[in-house]
């Protein structure tokens, strides 16, 4: 306990799948396997026995209507025990840290002593769902009293009406993709397509310089043989980046592309927490603590991505920090212009006072989300698992975390090792 009377809670490991580009590596396994294969991997990473795990707390944002619990699935297929705490939670791109501070919560209030924490997205396999109209046809027939009227009603079917209804990214709110928002974003903020490129290729660069030497693929739990994730591109350079269209504003003013977005990504991760005095009595070396987090929602039309702008002058006031006293930052790349603007809204002061630059040197230090890959619900669990071992290997006292979401939401999270 601290002085408040809160368990300190610690991130001691974690693990993931390797993160692959929808329809690619791992098109063949569903979000239930993935996420599986990274609970499963995080039990043998810390070398957790299963019977000590009370909770879990795994997420979508793709969600399966046929499997609407997902973690309680993955409480059966993995070896996690049956009477393991199980919660399912969908909070668009921030699912993963919202898991984190589900379980946090129950571990640091004395209702849990260790949790598992994470989401999973399978892009190359989302319900496949008949159109309104059709749906409405067919659910009239499954009522219907003969089989003559189930004929009448199927008579009304037309070919267009059999035609799948998909996921799309665009916002309920808004009806536009959060590239679409990002392009409104970057051209308020004046951020230019070279420096949008700029921070792709560095994401790129670092992220391959991160799996050559190890510290990424410690991460991973290998799947089919995959150590790696295969969306970075070692090769990649800003010619080449300069070179390709925008793809959501087409006109000559648009700067978004291919290159410079995170890609529709398949892939799990899994985060493990645990009580600050279990873990002396097991054993377990924590990595670092959780010290505080902070959620905040913000109108789309201020900028859908934005809240990270928000966010974190917000957590570093409250905790009597400033950018000088973080070592390190992970902040998330949904587009490397929503990166550029959030760094530009805090040198500036946006909704709240100005907190200063960051040093180049220590964002994203291993890459991110543009190179790394970008699974919705897993993201947070991976950049805290990343952020974890990192301050773990230099010894450095404050990580930071910065995570925009679709529905215009952001989390921060303020990591420690003191």
């Amino acid at each position: 306990m601290n002085g408040s009377g809160i368990r300190r809670v610690a991130i001691v490991g974690g693990a993931r799948t390797p993160f692959a580009k929808a329809g690619a590596q791992l098109k063949d396994y569903s979000a239930l396997e993935l996420a599986t294969h990274a609970v499963n991997g995080a039990l043998h990473k810390v070398d957790l026995d299963p019977q000590l795990v009370d909770e879990l707390a795994f997420g979508a944002v793709i969600v399966d209507p046929a499997i609407p619990h997902l973690a309680r699935e993955v409480n059966f297929r993995s070896e996690l025990p049956s009477d393991t705490r199980a919660i399912t939670l969908t909070d668009n791109c921030i699912t993963g840290t919202s898991a984190i501070q589900s379980v946090y919560n129950s571990i640091a209030l004395d209702r849990a002593h260790v949790g598992l924490a994470g989401g999973v997205e399978s892009m190359s396999n989302p319900p496949v769902l008949f159109t309104p109209k059709a749906s409405k046809i067919f659910l009239e027939a499954s009522r219907a009293r003969s089989f003559g009227d189930r004929i009448k009603l199927f008579a009304k079917l037309r070919a267009g009406h059999l035609k799948p209804w998909s996921y799309g990214i665009a916002e309920p709110s808004t009806g536009l993709t959060m590239g679409e928002h990002t392009e409104i974003t970057v051209k308020e903020w004046q951020i230019t397509r070279e420096e949008q490129d700029e921070i792709a290729y560095l994401s790129h660069r670092k992220a391959h310089a991160a799996t050559e030497d190890g510290r990424l693929t410690a991460e991973i739990n290998p799947l089919d043989s995959i150590d790696r994730d295969p969306l970075i591109r070692p090769d990649t350079s800003l010619d080449a980046l300069a070179k390709l269209p925008p793809v959501f504003d087409r006109s000559a003013a648009g700067t978004l592309t291919a290159g410079n977005s995170s890609p529709l990504t398949d892939g799990a991760a899994t985060a493990v927490l645990m009580a600050a005095d279990r873990a002396r009595e097991l054993g377990v070396e924590p990595l670092a603590f959780i010290k505080d987090f902070t959620n905040v929602g913000i109108d789309p039309r201020d900028g859908l991505l934005m809240g990270p702008g928000i966010a974190v002058p917000r957590l570093l006031e409250r905790n009597r920090l400033s950018l000088d006293d973080i070592d390190v930052v992970e902040m998330h790349e949904a587009f490397a212009g929503q990166v550029a603007s959030n760094l530009k809204a805090w040198e500036q002061g946006w909704k709240e006072p100005p907190i200063g630059a960051v040093d180049r040197d220590i964002l994203n230090p291993l890459g991110s989300s543009i190179a790394v890959g970008h699974p919705f619900a897993a993201t947070g669990a991976r950049i805290a698992t990343t952020l974890a071992y990192e301050l773990a290997r230099r010894d450095a006292r404050y990580g930071l975390i910065s995570i925009c979401g679709a529905g215009a939401t952001a989390v921060a999270m303020l990591l420690e090792r003191a």
